[in-house]
């Protein structure tokens, strides 16, 4: 096993995808405009990992604000570590090993308990139905080891849909159950030598622009009401939906991650944390047909009722392209509430919005205290946006009367290059859309006759280029932007 255990140690090398040179370029641009940078270390709320000996989280004064994963140091060591090979897996790539998959999980939770277990998958093409997790449990890809997604949809099961969305997010009823999926589940790792999982999406992507779907697509990886997960080091591909969606969950760190899908794959969102809380997305690198992060917590009226915010999340360091969709989006699935939230160190391009909080009417909730800061974006069409009227309901029961707010949101050390269209803040009637702040904001590229458009905001601004609207230029507020 000696083999297995040395493999711990290759997810703790630093991430380096592909070039961080832009954080270079963004320095030299920012100095140049003599903007100010004075970024202040992060303090993370939570510890991801029971210390040994421990049974609980427990905050440690040396943590290091550079990385969320630093305070664990080694990965929990299991007891009990088997091959997929060990329960009749065959890795060429055209055997299904769906049962193999199910008997090993089935075996290995056993020893929950017991010291832990670990599955490791070796080299090789291990075609799969979905199947489900079980607690202090580590999932390992051997360098080289591909899971693939079974293209028959019987194998990837209908379950029941979220209760903070009341139905399947893209049909009535229920859903396609994720390829990889865990409820109620407590010490996860998925992790490995830089291997990969292929969800094989293609069929589901055709399904949806035909207009055949019968239940909502599945994710690659969801894991509902469960805490202290680790997703690490692997490379995600293929998403028939969402890629990572953690839902109701506490303490979950997803680092070091290549998640990819084509451009134009619809829906396939990097990862989506949602009604969950201290979460740690950082060092990934994502390219996808939809939002490269985005920020969730329920839908309309179901949303509203369950009242499970997403609340604690630091993204950062994340670099990466979508054409049709934002580097980072809050919402527009927001209504159980989305606060505190910080975004920083991003590189994104050729993307249709570099930032951009989503909501509507109907949706109730609010969103609250976000600080987004030290963002280069490259060839953004628009690089800031916050936009309603998506007119996206679960269904006929939403109710029009419940308007979001929006407080205390700071975009700070911002620059754009070869920018399109100048930000667009459109807020709602008769709703509370206040505090916005922008400071050290650069958009450079835009033409002459750009102008922000505003609606229905307020807020203030400093050092902004070109001139924001007037519902911005509260500059003399000593509590706004200061």
């Amino acid at each position: 096993m000696e083999s297995e255990k040395s493999n711990y140690g290759a997810i703790m090398v630093y991430f380096t995808k592909p070039s961080w040179a832009f954080l270079v370029l963004l320095v030299t641009v920012i100095a140049i405009l003599s903007l100010q940078i004075s970024p202040k270390a992060i303090i993370l709320p939570f510890p991801l990992f029971p210390v040994p000996g421990s049974s609980e989280l427990d905050f440690e004064s040396d943590f290091d604000p550079g990385s969320c994963v630093a305070t664990f140091g080694e990965l929990p060591e299991r007891k009990h570590v088997m091959s997929l090979k060990d329960f009749g897996g065959v890795g060429d790539g055209k055997t299904s090993n769906t049962a193999a998959f199910r008997k090993a999980l089935d075996y290995m939770q056993r020893f929950s308990e017991k010291g832990g277990a670990q599955l490791n998958v070796p080299q090789g093409k291990w075609l799969t139905g979905s199947f489900n997790l079980t607690s202090n449990f580590t999932l390992f890809l051997e360098q080289g080891a591909v899971i693939l997604g079974s293209q028959d949809p019987e194998e990837w099961p209908i379950v029941e849909p979220l209760p903070s969305y009341g139905r399947g997010r893209e049909r009535l009823g229920g859903r396609h159950i994720s390829l990889i999926h865990g409820d109620g589940l407590t010490n996860v790792v998925i992790t490995g030598n830089n291997g990969t999982i292929d969800g094989q999406g293609r069929i589901w992507w055709e399904l949806w622009w035909n207009r055949a779907l019968n239940h909502t697509r599945g994710h690659l990886v969801e894991l509902m009401n469960s805490r202290n997960i680790l997703i690490s080091n692997l490379t995600f591909r293929n998403s028939p939906f969402w890629t990572i969606h953690p839902v109701y969950c506490s303490n979950v760190v997803v680092k070091g991650m290549t998640i990819l899908a084509p451009l134009n794959a619809p829906n396939t969102d990097g990862i989506d944390p949602d009604s969950s809380t201290n979460v740690c997305i950082e060092d990934c690198y994502i390219e996808s047909g939809d939002d490269l992060v985005a920020i969730k917590s329920g839908w309309d009226q179901y949303g509203i009722k369950m009242a499970r915010p997403s609340s604690n999340i630091k993204v950062r360091r994340i670099s990466g392209t979508t054409p049709t969709c934002s580097g980072v989006g809050i919402g527009s699935e927001m209504s159980g509430g989305i606060f505190n939230v910080t975004i920083e160190n991003m590189h994104v391009w050729n993307s249709a919005a570099g930032v951009r909080i989503k909501t509507d009417k109907g949706r109730g909730g609010y969103i609250a205290n976000i600080t987004i800061r030290n963002i280069m974006m490259e060839r953004v069409k628009i690089p800031i946006r916050l936009s309603r009227g998506s007119n996206d309901h679960p269904d006929d029961r939403w109710d029009p009367k419940a308007i979001p707010k929006i407080r205390g949101i700071f975009i700070s050390n911002i620059v754009s290059l070869n920018s399109t269209k100048a930000p667009v803040l459109a807020g709602i009637r008769g709703a509370s859309f206040e505090g916005l702040c922008f400071k050290n904001v650069t958009l450079l590229g835009l033409s002459p006759n750009a102008t922000w458009h505003c609606e229905f905001v307020s807020g203030c601004t400093n050092a902004v280029f070109p001139l924001p609207c007037p519902h911005l230029q509260n500059n003399g507020s000593s509590t706004c932007c200061s």
